[in-house]
């Protein structure tokens, strides 16, 4: 196919996702008040509104509160899983003797371990980071793995014929060959990084977004609990595209050579 004919429009880059959110939006909206379905049940985006801007600080508190400590886990967990890739991959015996392990830790349920991070480190923000760590370790774990692992033979054999130690060949050669790959994992790892914290927030709902919508919902404020909602969406959006932004600054070179 001509790059004429690949090639969008560079507007089209923003207003796609705004036109399909657009789309979305009148669509629920029009549900709403075409079968007449009360706001207890399903608010109307005008009530989603209208709730935000009644306690518009009480939800940018919270808000700001859970992406403090959605960043912080995301942070641990991005450099406990590049840590530990990194180990994996440098002796083969290691990897084939922890990775099964870390796989059936991955498997529990995390919801299952969140009371007992309240009863092991209280109701602080501490568990709270911790079940991040949890649920975004994984993800950075398997991409960086994979990608360490990919290194084509011949750069490994040019790296040898240039006389590179076996450490300047892992920083100089394989680590920035598995940057491709290790975005991939952080960039699934921060959109569970927010799934995370809502989770610890809906457990010890002390404060956050999770816990805006677990008070909301007992106390029978469904738009309010939607508002929580879609500042959670906005914040994993907001999350996602700047790890995409930090991939295409820090690579410029690997979209030149993918498919």
């Amino acid at each position: 196919m001509p790059d004429e004919e690949r090639a969008a429009p560079r507007w089209t880059g923003p207003v796609l996702p705004l036109a399909g959110a657009a789309v979305a939006v009148g669509l629920w909206w029009g549900a709403t008040a075409l079968f007449g379905i009360r706001a207890f049940f399903l608010p109307a985006p005008p009530d989603i509104v209208a709730a935000f801007r009644a306690q518009p600080g009480y939800l940018l508190r919270e808000t700001w509160a859970t992406l403090r400590e959605t960043a912080l886990g995301f942070v641990l967990a991005v450099a406990a899983g590049l840590l530990l890739a990194m180990l994996l991959t440098a002796s083969r015996a290691v990897e084939r003797a922890t990775l099964p392990l870390i796989v059936a830790l991955n498997s529990i349920p995390k919801v299952a371990l969140a009371p007992l991070l309240i009863v092991w480190l209280g109701y602080g923000p501490a568990p709270k980071i911790v079940m991040i760590v949890l649920i975004a370790f994984f993800p950075v774990v398997v991409a960086a793995v994979a990608g360490l692992t990919s290194t084509p033979a011949d750069l490994g054999e040019l790296a040898a014929s240039l006389t590179a130690s076996w450490w300047q060949a892992y920083l100089k050669v394989r680590l920035p060959w598995a940057l491709p790959q290790v975005f991939v994992g952080l960039k699934l790892g921060i959109s569970l990084a927010v799934i995370g914290a809502v989770v610890a927030e809906i457990s010890s709902p002390n404060g956050g977004l999770g816990a805006v919508i677990v008070l909301s919902g007992s106390s029978l404020d469904t738009p309010l609990a939607f508002a929580a909602i879609a500042l959670l969406a906005v914040l994993s959006i907001v999350l996602f595209y700047l790890v995409v932004g930090l991939e295409r600054l820090l690579l410029p070179w690997a979209r030149a050579i993918s498919g």
